[in-house]
């Protein structure tokens, strides 16, 4: 068998002589060391990969691009803005009813539903490619 990481191995190797050595009593304490040098190395790995992925992500940005986001990542940011604007919809439609009665409350409720169907709107396949360009470009 290969080891991947031989430095691993070696602290393997040294653990497992150390417990012939040293006898039972200290098998608790040496496989508990082992493996805090074992969660180390996978804390370290996962960093190292997190950087790398997050690097990655940041040259997308910078380059102008945007990753392919799903309907479904795209789900979630619909739903919270349908819930914050049905919230905001409550004072507004009574400062719209108070103000103005049922005009005030009409225009209010056409702005909403404006706001709404103008953000659900860049999710149709339509608009995507109008929708992917930098707010920059003409």
């Amino acid at each position: 068998m290969e080891a991947r990481d031989p430095e691993l191995k070696k602290e393997l190797d040294a653990t497992l002589n150390a417990r012939r050595e040293l006898g039972e009593e200290y098998e608790t304490a040496l496989v508990e060391s082992f493996l805090d040098k074992v969660d180390q190395r996978l804390d370290s790995t996962v960093d190292r990969r997190v950087r790398r992925q997050m690097a990655e992500q940041q040259m997308v940005v910078a380059r102008g691009s945007r990753a392919p986001q799903s309907d479904e990542s795209n789900f979630g940011e619909r739903f919270g803005f349908g819930i914050v604007s049905l919230i905001l919809a409550i004072p507004l439609s009574a400062i719209g009813a108070v103000n103005a009665e049922l005009p005030g409350l009409l225009v209010t409720w056409l702005g909403i539903v404006g706001v709404n169907a103008v953000h659900a709107s860049r999710g149709w396949p339509w608009n995507r490619a109008r929708s992917e360009k930098s707010d920059w470009e003409d």
